[in-house]
């Protein structure tokens, strides 16, 4: 027995629930230590890097939940680790305000348990979504849990945006904590008895971890792949960190109203990826590759539009920022489809080893490139105004887009194995 489609829209649950916490701490949290407490944008981001550079222990996570029984625990267990983390990051805000030291140590504290709690339950989570679910669901599977994701990041970013004015560290930690006592309570009856019944496990590979991955990193196209998404995800997650600053130093955003605008954006990326999966999945219009070229290109072009308009003082933050969800999300979307077309390629029994490698390629080129903007933004500030700063971080990151679009033209093939979707890898 294989998982239903009410369960995979219950554990799509738990992935809503992990948007919706971690927006908190990489949106939320690091405009008020760079706006608020006038710290450098480099804290907030090597805190963001933290929590990333955690989760590179994710296919730790994945081989314990294998070898460990039901993945249920891991769930309940890695999103209760990811609520106590949001809480003391938090808290650390205020302490922050009170002493540099204490609440950098509280906060990286936090942080840590933040990335353990997402690794847990998210890789868990993914892999029970692999191994028990039906081989013709499982891309409709990943594209619902991904857009329940980008729904909870959504929604919760406009929520708490409305909630947070006027500002006080009381009423954030309150916030917080509702979130997370409702990410923890949503995840436990999403997956209650969600197991009972189904067959989750695939047969045990008796290679051991580093092995499988050298032998992955041979093979030329997954190699390819792999420095495709370490270069596209820097380049994504290079705004993550210095947008919502941008918006309150640039163009005096509250707290709320940035917030807001996180939510925007992400609803921009929900609409993006719904628009591929409509288009590509459903219509079967257009090749994988086709897809991910113009997200990456119409992402560069938002970004420019969002320097210029800094430059110029024009109050159009919003609709730029909407655009720039948008093709976001196309490019993401697309990468998906692409990257489980090519996990089945290559030697058998590795789609799991593969997902790991690329996962952990993404983790660490989201805290490079999150670090990296927040560093640039902080050096360039000392020589240049604010929206002079902030326009060259994000025009850098629209060079980046560009760059993956062009590898993404030479390395994805226009065919695929279906009309419409797809997509194969090549050198």
């Amino acid at each position: 027995m294989t998982l239903s489609w009410l369960s995979i829209l219950r554990l799509g649950l738990v992935q809503m629930c992990l948007g919706a916490v971690v927006v908190l701490t990489t949106s939320t949290l690091n405009r008020l230590m760079v706006v608020e407490l006038a710290l450098p944008a480099i804290l907030p981001g090597a805190l963001v890097a933290l929590h990333y550079g955690v989760q590179i222990t994710r296919p730790n996570w994945g081989f314990l939940s294998d070898t460990g029984g039901r993945r249920t625990g891991w769930m309940i267990g890695g999103v209760a680790i990811l609520g106590v983390g949001a809480l003391g990051a938090a808290g650390g805000i205020a302490v922050l305000e009170r002493s540099l030291a204490l609440g950098l140590a509280v906060s990286a504290v936090s942080y840590v348990l933040i990335g353990l709690g997402v690794g847990a339950a998210g890789t868990t989570l993914l892999a029970l979504l692999a191994t028990a679910t039906a081989p013709h669901r499982r891309a409709a599977a990943a594209t619902i849990t991904w857009l329940m994701m980008i729904a909870g990041i959504a929604l919760t970013a406009g929520a708490v945006g409305a909630a947070l004015d006027p500002y006080s560290h009381a009423r954030l930690a309150v916030i917080v904590a509702v979130v997370a006592g409702a990410a923890l309570v949503v995840t436990a009856l999403a997956t209650w008895g969600v197991e009972r019944g189904i067959v989750a496990r695939a047969p045990a590979d008796p290679t051991p971890l580093r092995e499988g991955l050298a032998e992955i990193w041979g093979e030329p196209r997954a190699r390819a792949f792999t420095l495709f998404v370490g270069l596209s995800m820097t380049a994504y997650f290079m705004q993550e960190l210095i947008l919502e600053p941008y918006a309150g130093l640039v163009f005096g955003f509250t707290p709320g109203q940035s917030t807001s605008l996180s939510g925007a954006q992400n609803g921009g990326v929900f609409l993006g990826m719904a628009t591929v999966g409509i288009v590509a999945t459903g219509l079967r219009r257009g090749a994988l590759r086709d897809w991910v070229v113009a997200g990456c290109v119409g992402s560069a072009a938002a970004l420019l539009a969002i320097a210029g308009i800094g430059q110029a003082g024009l109050p159009v933050l919003l609709p730029a920022t909407v655009a720039l969800g948008f093709f976001n999300g196309v490019f993401a979307v697309a990468a998906i489809g692409s990257m489980m077309t090519l996990a089945g390629e290559g030697r058998s029994r590795r789609e799991g080893t593969r997902m790991g490698l690329w996962g952990a390629a993404q983790a660490i080129a989201a805290g490079f490139g999150g670090l990296v903007g927040a560093g640039a933004v902080d050096a360039l500030r000392q020589v240049l105004d604010a929206p002079a700063a902030f326009g060259l971080v994000f025009a850098a990151e629209a060079g980046l887009f560009l760059a993956a679009a062009l590898m993404a033209a030479r390395i994805i093939d226009r065919t695929s194995p279906e009309p419409g979707i797809g997509g194969q890898v090549h050198v």
